[in-house]
C-alpha cells in the first residue's frame, strides 16, 4: 500500500512538472477550460438573481377590489371574510374610504380642493394577496366572479407580466442546463485532444514501458493526473473570471437597482457553487483524460 501511494504521489507531481515545462501551451489550455466552465456559472447566476428579483416582487401578485362608491364598510368586511375562506387567498387588507382620502390628502397636496367636495369620492378598497400556488387562470376566475357581485365596482388584476417573467426564467434555466452540458462536453473534448497529442509525443516511451512489462494502469496513471490538473486549474481560473466579472458589474448594477428604490440584494457565487464548479472541472478533466487514454493507449503495442 505504501508503494502504491508513493507511485500516485510521484505521478501526480511529475504530471504537474510536465505541465510546468510547457507554460504557454498549459496556460492557453487552462484558460480555454476556465472560460468554458465560467460561462454556465455566469448564466446560472443571472437566473438565480432573476428568481430573486421575481420573489422580491411578491406584492406584484396582489390585486385590488374597489367597491361601489357610497357602499357601507360592512359590505367590505363581509366580502373580506368571504375571500379569506378561500384556499387560494393568503390575506386581505381593507382600506376604508376615509383612510384612503386622508392618505390622498397628505400625499397629493390637494387638501383645499378636497375640502370643496361634499362627499368622499373614494370607495372602500380590498387589497387581496393570493397564495403562491395560485395560477393566473385561477386568479382570473376569482376576478371574474368578484366583478359580478353587486357591491363590487372594479377589480384590478394584472399578474400576467409576473407569470411571463417566471416563464422566461424557466426557459433560461433550461438554457443554462443545455449550455452546461455542451460546455462540459467541450472541456472533455479539449482535454481529451490535449492528452491524445501528449500520448503521441510519448509513444516511444510507452512502447519501452510495455516492453518492460508495465501494465496499462501504470502507463495510464500519469495521463489521468494531467487531466485532473487541467480540470483543477481550469476550475480555479473559472472562479477567478467569475469574481472579476462580478466585481466589474456589481457597482453599476447596484446603482441601477438603487434608481428604482429597490432593496434587492444581488446574489453572488456562494461556496457550494464554487466548489461545484471546481469539482465539475476536475471530473471533466479526468473524464477527458480517461477517454483519450482508453482509446489511444490500446493502439500502442511494442514491436
Amino acid at each position: 500500500m505504501r508503494r502504491w501511494l508513493q507511485l500516485h504521489v510521484s505521478n501526480c507531481t511529475s504530471s504537474l512538472l510536465d505541465l510546468r515545462s510547457q507554460p504557454i501551451a498549459t496556460v492557453l489550455t487552462v484558460f480555454v477550460i476556465g472560460i468554458a466552465l465560467a460561462l454556465p456559472g455566469a448564466l446560472n447566476l443571472v437566473v438565480q438573481n432573476g428568481r430573486n428579483l421575481a420573489g422580491s416582487w411578491e406584492s406584484a401578485r396582489d390585486f385590488s377590489v374597489y367597491l361601489v362608491p357610497g357602499s357601507e364598510l360592512s359590505a367590505a368586511e363581509q366580502l373580506s371574510a368571504d375571500l379569506k375562506k378561500r384556499e387560494l387567498i393568503e390575506s386581505v387588507q381593507i382600506i376604508a374610504a376615509e383612510d384612503a382620502l386622508a392618505e390622498f390628502r397628505e400625499t397629493s397636496g390637494l387638501g383645499e380642493v378636497l375640502d370643496v367636495l361634499e362627499s368622499n369620492p373614494l370607495p372602500h378598497t380590498l387589497v387581496v394577496r393570493p397564495d403562491d400556488s395560485a395560477s393566473g387562470e385561477q386568479l382570473a376566475a376569482i376576478g371574474e366572479e368578484l366583478d359580478k357581485r353587486p357591491e363590487v365596482d372594479i377589480v384590478k388584476l394584472d399578474t400576467q407580466w409576473v407569470e411571463r417573467l417566471n416563464a422566461i426564467l424557466d426557459f433560461l434555466n433550461r438554457v443554462v442546463i443545455i449550455a452546461t452540458l455542451l460546455l462540459v462536453a467541450a472541456v472533455i473534448i479539449i482535454i481529451g485532444n490535449t492528452i491524445r497529442l501528449d500520448i503521441q509525443n510519448r509513444r516511444d516511451e510507452i512502447e519501452v514501458l510495455k516492453l518492460l512489462g508495465a501494465s496499462d494502469g501504470f502507463v495510464r496513471r500519469p495521463f489521468l493526473y494531467v487531466g485532473l490538473w487541467y480540470g483543477l486549474m481550469g476550475g480555479i481560473v473559472a472562479l477567478l473570471l467569475m469574481f472579476i466579472g462580478g466585481w466589474f458589474l456589481t457597482g453599476p448594477l447596484e446603482r441601477l437597482i438603487g434608481l428604482y428604490d429597490s432593496e434587492l440584494r444581488l446574489l453572488g457565487l456562494d461556496f457550494t457553487s464554487a466548489m461545484t464548479m471546481v469539482a465539475g472541472g476536475v471530473l471533466a478533466g479526468w473524464g477527458g483524460a480517461w477517454t483519450a487514454v482508453s482509446r489511444h493507449l490500446a493502439a500502442i503495442q511494442p514491436h
